[in-house]
C-alpha cells in the first residue's frame, strides 16, 4: 500500500483542479452502470422528485463504487429540492442535522440519504448567514446549509471520484471534475485547493486514507503533501465524530493498509497520542502487536465474523499500557489494582480525543484485566478464569501479545492445552504449576515454623503480571 502511495507521489504533475461549468457527460455506451444494479428505492426517489420538477441523481461512492465493481452499502441522493420540500414528497422521510442537513427516507431497514445542491460559503465573514453558514478562526466549517446549483454542488464535493453523478432515467453520468479518469487512474484527488479543503474540513484528511486503502488507489501527489503539516488540525475535530470515523477506517476491512498510511503521514498521532508515543518508543513490538491485531481484524471481517470495537481499541492502546502499569507498581501499588488504575487513567485521556462509548470502554479494561489473570491459575482459579464471559477475548488478546513477541513463559500454549484437556488432564496440569510455583508466576511462598514473620522483599513484578 505505501508503495502504491508513493507511486501516487510521482505521477504527472497537474494544476489544482478546476470543475468544469458543462460536464463530462457519459451515455449509456460509453459506462458499465445500469439501472437496475441500484437501489430499487434509490431508484424511486429519483424519478419522484425529477417528476416533481426537481434535479435529482444518484451521487457519490454508490456511483463510484459501482464503476469499480464494488457492491454500494449504501446510496446516495442528490437534488435541487430543499429538505422541506423532500419531506413535503415522502411521507416517510425525516429531517436531520443541523451542521450539515440532510433528509432520511425510510424503505424498512433501508435508508435512502438524500441532501440538497450545496454551494460555496461566502468568501467574506460578513457576508455568512449563521444559520446557514459558519467557520471558526482555522478555516473549518461548523454549519454547511448554503444551498446551490448542480454545478456547485459538484465543487463542494471532496474528491473527483464522489463528483459523479448518474441519472438512472437517462442512465448519463454527469462528471464535471474528471473523476471518471481518477478511478480509471486509481487517484484520490482532492477537488479544489487541497489546503483549504483540509482546514475547511479536516475529517478529509482521514476520508482520503480510507478511500485510499479501500480502493487500493494512491493520494495523489498535491492532495497528500499538505497532510502531514495540517495532521494536528484533528485535534479541533469533536471526539464523537472521530470515534465513528476511526470505526470506518479500521472495520471496512482495510485496517492493516490503514493503520501503514495514517502512521507515514503522521496522522496516528493526533488520533491516539499515547500509542503513537509508544510506538516513537518501541517501534518493533508496537508495530507488530498493532499490525497483527488489524490484519487479523481485516481477516474476520472478510469471513464474515463479528468483530467487536473493544477488542480492536484495546489493541490499539495496549502498548502504552504496560509502562504505566510499572510506574505504579514501582511506587508500591499491586499488580492488580496498578493494571487498573493506569487502564483508567489512559482510557480517561484517549476519550478527549475519540469519544468511545462506555460499552466499550468496559469491555477494553477487563480484557487487559484478564492479561493480569490469566497467570495465576493455581487451585481453582483456572476453571474459574474459563467460566469468565471475558475469558475467549483475554485469551486470544494474550496470543496476540505473544504473537508481538512478548514472553510469557509459554502462558498461551498453557490456556491452549487447558481448553481441550478433560478434568482429569486438568488438575495433572494445575498439579504441575503446584510443583513449580504457585500458579502466578512468582516463587512458591514457604510455610515458615513458629517465630515472628520476617520482613520480606521482592521486585516489582513486570506490567502483565507476570
Amino acid at each position: 500500500m505505501l508503495k502504491k502511495l508513493f507511486q501516487s507521489f510521482r505521477s504527472p504533475k497537474r494544476h489544482t483542479q478546476h470543475i468544469r461549468s458543462t460536464p463530462e457527460v457519459l451515455n449509456s455506451g460509453q459506462h458499465s452502470l445500469q439501472k437496475a444494479q441500484f437501489s430499487r428505492y434509490a431508484v424511486n426517489i429519483v424519478e419522484r422528485l425529477q417528476n416533481a420538477g426537481y434535479q435529482a441523481y444518484l451521487v457519490g461512492g454508490c456511483v463510484r463504487d459501482m464503476l469499480l465493481g464494488i457492491t454500494p452499502k449504501d446510496f446516495d441522493v442528490a437534488t435541487s429540492a430543499t429538505p422541506e420540500q423532500v419531506r413535503a414528497e415522502f411521507r416517510n422521510a425525516r429531517i436531520i442535522g443541523r451542521r450539515f442537513k440532510l433528509v432520511h427516507i425510510h424503505f424498512g431497514r433501508e435508508i435512502i440519504e438524500v441532501a440538497t445542491f450545496r454551494a460555496n460559503h461566502p468568501q467574506n465573514d460578513e457576508d455568512e448567514d449563521s444559520n446557514q453558514s459558519s467557520r471558526n478562526e482555522s478555516g473549518r466549517i461548523l454549519r454547511d446549509n448554503v444551498y446551490g446549483t448542480l454545478e456547485e454542488d459538484a465543487q463542494r464535493r471532496d474528491f473527483t471520484i464522489n463528483a459523479l453523478y448518474y441519472d438512472p432515467v437517462s442512465e448519463r453520468i454527469l462528471d464535471y471534475a474528471n473523476g471518471v479518469h481518477d478511478i480509471r487512474n486509481h487517484l484520490i484527488r482532492l477537488i479544489g485547493d487541497p489546503k483549504q479543503r483540509y482546514q475547511e474540513d479536516p475529517v478529509r484528511m482521514l476520508r482520503a486514507v480510507r478511500f485510499a486503502a479501500k480502493l487500493n488507489f494512491g493520494i495523489e501527489k498535491h492532495s497528500a503533501t499538505p497532510i502531514r503539516e495540517l495532521a494536528p488540525l484533528l485535534r479541533e475535530i469533536p471526539s464523537a465524530r472521530l470515534f465513528e470515523e476511526v470505526l470506518k477506517l479500521f472495520l471496512s476491512g482495510y485496517a492493516a493498509d490503514t493503520f501503514e498510511m495514517l502512521v507515514d503521514l503522521q496522522l496516528f498521532d493526533p488520533l491516539f497520542p499515547a500509542s503513537a508515543a509508544a510506538l516513537e518508543y518501541n517501534p518493533t513490538y508496537t508495530h507488530t502487536l498493532i499490525s497483527e491485531a488489524l490484519i487479523n481484524t481485516d481477516l474476520r471481517i472478510k469471513q464474515n465474523k463479528p468483530v467487536t470495537p473493544a477488542f480492536l481499541f484495546a489493541a490499539l492502546l495496549w502498548p502504552a499500557l504496560p509502562a504505566r502499569v510499572l510506574r505504579l507498581q514501582e511506587r508500591g501499588m499491586p499488580p492488580i489494582p496498578a493494571m487498573q488504575e493506569a487502564a483508567h487513567e489512559l482510557i480517561a485521556e484517549q476519550c478527549q480525543r475519540i469519544a468511545i462509548p462506555k460499552r466499550f470502554t468496559m469491555p477494553i479494561r477487563e480484557i487487559w484485566d484478564m492479561q493480569e489473570r490469566l497467570p495465576r491459575r493455581s487451585g481453582k482459579r483456572a476453571d474459574l478464569l474459563l467460566d469468565n464471559p471475558r475469558f475467549r477475548a483475554g485469551y486470544d488478546f494474550l496470543l496476540l501479545r505473544e504473537s508481538a513477541g512478548e514472553q510469557t513463559d509459554g502462558l498461551g500454549e498453557w490456556w491452549t492445552d487447558y481448553q481441550d484437556a478433560n478434568d482429569s488432564e486438568r488438575r495433572d496440569m494445575i498439579r504441575d504449576l503446584s510443583g513449580k510455583d504457585d500458579g502466578t508466576g512468582a516463587p512458591r511462598k514457604r510455610r515458615r515454623s513458629g517465630g515472628a514473620k520476617r520482613k520480606r522483599t521482592a521486585g516489582a513484578p513486570s506490567a502483565t503480571g507476570e
